[in-house]
């Protein structure tokens, strides 16, 4: 209890205090520390970790928004609708994500009314927002982090670790890092108090084509991508011409609305869930190894199932 409430009393500070730098306020540390009763320190960590990833700076011992990004009322039609629709998927993440992001869209649209609704299953991490902060400020600055991991496998441990980015895939969100030299996936949720560290690293652009081709958080680095051809019947045939897999590529298309295709992954893992899931109108053609797991996985659940129905 005593982490949640120390956690609802730095998101309300943070909440208050960009609302000031929005408002065109000049804060100083010092005043701000008497107005939430913390100390100096807390707050210039506010400012130097926190909230290093929003357009603000110093001058002359006062923190000031840049100019240029203030939010203000959008009068166009389209900004609306783009408006409407971010509402819309913030709704679907729930918590204190959407109470928040409802106040701040609020202040940027000319009307409440939403005519738009989505049903997106998307984790809340509200209660991650302060580390979420501190680990934007290390991917942007691309300075190391120190942090807390529990992999609820093994022993909670602390680690070091060269943040990449933040992502979400399937509705879950994930820290991909280096450690060392090795990359890595990281459930954000078991992540906990990260310290931005002096020492920086860098980076080049594969991991941004990493996961332009990924389909799901399954994808693995230094390995060579390989081809697997599908057939989709007429009801996903539909759904994959709206909604192209990363890399996908249509090798023939049939008069009766049937498809094969083809999509490039780096495990196997990226493809089997999702077949899985449109069962029975989605086969594997090729390669073979592959379709042999998809038949050895549905062998064991149906054996399984007949035992439980004994």
């Amino acid at each position: 209890m005593a982490y949640k409430h120390d956690y609802d009393k730095i998101l309300t500070r943070l909440t208050i205090i960009l609302s000031k730098l929005n408002d065109g306020e000049a804060l100083s540390v010092k005043e701000l520390a008497k107005e939430f009763n913390t100390s100096e320190r807390t707050i210039q960590r506010d400012f130097n970790e926190r909230l290093v990833s929003f357009p603000i700076y110093q001058e002359k011992k006062k923190w000031k928004m840049q100019d240029g990004f203030r939010v203000e009322k959008t009068k166009s039609l389209e900004d609306e609708i783009v408006l409407d629709i971010i509402e819309k998927i913030t709704e679907g993440i729930g918590g204190k994500f959407s109470t928040k992001a409802h106040k701040l869209l609020s202040k940027i649209k000319n009307e409440d009314f939403n005519p738009i609704y989505t049903k997106l299953n998307i984790e809340d991490i509200s209660d991650r927002l302060a580390d979420i902060q501190v680990l934007e400020g290390a991917i942007k600055e691309k300075r190391e982090v120190e942090c807390w991991y529990d992999d609820e496998r093994h022993p909670k441990y602390k680690t070091v670790l060269k943040p990449l980015k933040i992502v979400n895939f399937e509705g879950f969100w994930y820290l991909i890092a280096l450690r060392g030299d090795t990359l890595k996936k990281y459930y954000l949720k078991n992540i906990s108090t990260p310290k931005i560290l002096e020492r920086t690293f860098t980076t080049d652009s594969k991991i941004e084509s990493l996961l332009e081709n990924s389909i799901s958080i399954w994808f693995q680095e230094d390995v060579e991508p390989f081809e697997v051809k599908l057939y989709a019947d007429k009801a996903a045939t539909k759904y994959f011409q709206r909604r192209p897999l990363p890399t996908q590529k249509i090798e023939s298309l049939s008069e009766d609305g049937t498809m094969e295709f083809s999509v490039k992954i780096t495990h196997e893992m990226e493809i089997l869930p999702l077949v899985k899931y449109w069962i029975p109108h989605l086969h594997i053609l090729e390669p073979e190894w592959v379709k042999e797991i998809m038949h050895e996985d549905l062998a064991i659940y149906l054996t399984n199932s007949s035992n439980l129905l004994r």
